[in-house]
């Protein structure tokens, strides 16, 4: 069998934690951003897991994390 790629896209913004779920940075946190309070814009740093319905989907992306 031949190596699996990994996809590029997906490896720069998935990381595999220690228990196996993957993480991932919250959306709209790039461009505007004046109109978003400071509360929002805080709350768009923390990272978060990736839903359990799309965990398969975003493994087959990352064959080897």
């Amino acid at each position: 069998m031949p190596k699996l790629k990994t996809n590029r896209g997906a490896a720069k913004r998935f990381k595999r934690t220690a228990s196996g779920k993957i993480k991932r940075a919250q959306s709209h946190h790039n461009h505007y951003l004046t109109k978003k309070s400071t509360k929002r814009k805080r709350h768009m740093r923390a990272g978060l897991l990736v839903d359990t319905a799309d965990q398969a989907a975003v493994s087959q992306l990352l064959p080897y994390s």
